[in-house]
This record gives C-alpha cells, sequence and structure tokens, in this order.
C-alpha cells in the first residue's frame, strides 16, 4: 500500500466513524435542500443492494432500510454525515428499472432522480451501483448515458461480489471498464465490494473522502500527530 493509499483509507475510515443523520425524504425537486454542502450520490436498479452498502459503508445496521422487494426506495433519502460541521450529504435515490407499482409512479420517481443530477451544482459524485452478478444491463446502460450527458462525474461500484467466484469477480470488472473506457463522465476506478464481507468498503469510503474537505471538518492524519 502506497503512503497516498494509506492516507485516504485512513482518511476514510475516520470520516465514516462520524456520525451520520437522517436528514429528509423528498419527492419534488422544490423540496431539495438547498446551500452549498457536498453531496454524493447513490443510485442503481432496483435489488442491487443499494440499501445494504450504505449501511455498510456508515457502519450502521438501519441507516437506510433494506428491503427484498424492489423498488422499495420511493424517495431521495438525504442523511448527512458529520452533522455538527455540515461535511457531507449522502443521497440514496429511488431504484431505476422496476417497482411494483404503476407506471406512471415509476417514470415519477425516474423523472426526480434525473431532475436531481442534472441540476445539482454541489453534487461531487454519483456512485452507480451494478450487481456483479449480471454486469451492466441496458437500464444502467440509459443511466450513464444520462450521467454523461448531463456532465455529472460517477463511478461504478460492483456490488454482491461474494456471491460469484474471484474469476467472475476479475471478468466483470474487465468487462465493466471496457464499456467505460470511452464514456466521458466515467471515474476510472471500479470498486467491487460486498456488504456481507465488508470487501472494497474500506476502498469505497476512501474515495469518498477524497471528495470531502477533511481540514474543514476537523481531520488530523494519525501520521501527522505522531511527527
Amino acid at each position: 500500500m502506497t503512503d497516498e493509499t494509506a492516507y485516504w483509507t485512513q482518511a476514510g475510515k475516520w470520516l465514516f466513524s462520524q456520525e451520520c443523520q437522517f436528514e429528509r425524504g423528498v419527492t419534488r425537486v422544490d423540496d431539495l435542500p438547498t446551500g452549498t454542502i457536498t453531496e454524493i450520490g447513490f443510485v442503481g436498479r432496483s435489488n442491487v443492494g443499494k440499501s445494504s452498502l450504505l449501511n455498510a459503508l456508515t457502519r450502521r445496521k438501519n441507516l437506510a432500510r433494506t428491503s427484498n422487494t424492489p423498488g422499495r426506495t420511493q424517495e431521495l433519502n438525504f442523511f448527512m454525515l458529520a452533522p455538527q460541521h455540515n461535511a457531507l450529504r449522502l443521497i440514496d435515490l429511488p431504484g431505476y428499472g422496476y417497482a411494483r407499482e404503476s407506471k406512471s409512479k415509476v417514470v415519477a420517481w425516474n423523472k426526480l432522480i434525473f431532475d436531481y443530477l442534472r441540476g445539482r451544482a454541489n453534487l461531487r459524485r454519483v456512485f452507480v451501483l451494478i450487481d456483479s452478478r449480471h454486469g451492466l444491463k441496458k437500464n444502467d446502460i440509459d443511466c450513464l448515458d444520462q450521467l454523461d450527458t448531463a456532465a455529472v462525474v460517477y463511478q461504478i461500484v460492483l456490488t454482491k461480489a461474494d456471491k460469484i467466484s474471484s474469476t467472475a469477480q476479475q471478468n466483470c470488472l474487465d468487462q465493466t471498464a471496457a464499456q467505460l473506457a470511452r464514456r466521458p463522465a466515467a471515474f476510472p476506478d471500479i470498486i467491487l465490494t460486498s456488504s456481507e464481507t465488508g470487501l472494497g468498503i474500506d476502498l469505497l469510503q476512501a474515495s469518498i473522502a477524497t471528495l470531502v474537505d477533511l481540514n474543514a471538518i476537523g481531520y488530523k492524519n494519525v501520521t501527522d500527530e505522531e511527527g
């Protein structure tokens, strides 16, 4: 591990050891919170494991409600990390691609998602969750097209990696990288994760930490303290 990797890994662990609070749920763009606080979003197909990943990321069992029912998240849920410093908002977006609701409601959810993604100046990155068992599907490609058009930087997180072999994991990484190669808004690093085993959670925490002004929220590198 390089010194830089070690620094961001440590910083990510520290950041996600801070308090995390539910702020609000939003069903209309007009109700979005105002201000310039850094935001990152999490989006993916329904049942991709988004809620489980958010719980693992924040080291909490019930921050985001998990369900075996696709389409359960029906609003944009805003969470504040390190609320005493207004450090970072995490946004859990409704799953796309399937829901046990009327077509009109699904259309409304998808419109809400992409209206938010297109018009949020303080949105630093969107983490697009892809089920590693299946790779990129058509509705994922549609999502990436929207993000490319809106010039919103996004990073792929492969979920449920514990469900497949190491060979299949590498194949999924390689295939996904090839599909992202010419996409203008894609961040190149792909993170392979498992909410069950903790695989890749530290890498995801570290990646998010690079987007935050750590000095402004009181972070001090342990190596600095030792020196």
